[in-house]
């Protein structure tokens, strides 16, 4: 089984306003993502909100997510890849891979999603995502990581996963995934295309 956690549930502080509910190409930021995970080869998918849930878990009405609140958002990314992480061993302990997605990467899409679940072997517990000299997400990470996604702490993500287990991880190249949305700046580039 293959679970996806979608990372919702920031406060968007830079931006000023839910970046969620951001609309591009006729679509909000979140609901992409969740098209995406729910069109790829996979099985659950699990959308974690936290800050202005209020705003936006009226807009999510696909049947097919597990919308979970993280009252803990303010700890920073790890707190929700945890929950993720539990709640989808929750819904089916055989999971055997979960993938971290942002929901501001507006690039990203179901080829990419594929494309880490391919890449992921038993010499490659981890696919990443390839852009600016680094790795990130989209992440795929096997079960053998499981407990290390379960202690992670603050904001830092799964990036020192990432890093620790540098030999482990498939990189998908993914140029497009260093666009992501922080700033108005950066969603009004996003609209005129650069």
């Amino acid at each position: 089984m293959i679970g996806v956690i979608i990372l919702a549930a920031g406060s968007s502080s830079r931006l000023g306003k839910p970046k969620q509910n951001l609309v591009f190409q006729g679509s909000t930021l979140l609901h992409r993502s969740i098209k995406i995970a729910l069109n790829a080869d996979t099985d659950e998918v699990v959308v974690i909100l936290g800050a202005n849930t209020d705003v936006i878990k009226p807009t999510l009405t696909d049947k097919n997510i597990h919308i979970i609140q993280n009252d803990d958002w303010a700890e920073g990314m790890a707190s929700s890849i945890r929950l993720g992480v539990s709640t989808l061993l929750k819904i089916n302990p055989q999971l055997q891979h979960v993938i971290l997605m942002l929901c501001d990467q507006p690039f990203a899409d179901v080829s990419i999603i594929n494309q880490l679940i391919k890449a992921a072997s038993k010499d490659k517990t981890i696919a990443a995502s390839a852009y600016n000299g680094t790795v990130g997400p989209p992440a795929l990470f096997n079960k053998v990581h499981f407990d290390e996604l379960l202690t992670l702490r603050g904001n830092d993500g799964a990036k020192k996963l990432l890093l620790k287990y540098e030999d482990e991880v498939a990189k998908m190249p993914f140029p497009l995934g260093m666009i992501d949305i922080d700033t108005i700046g950066d969603f009004e580039r996003l609209e005129i295309g650069g």
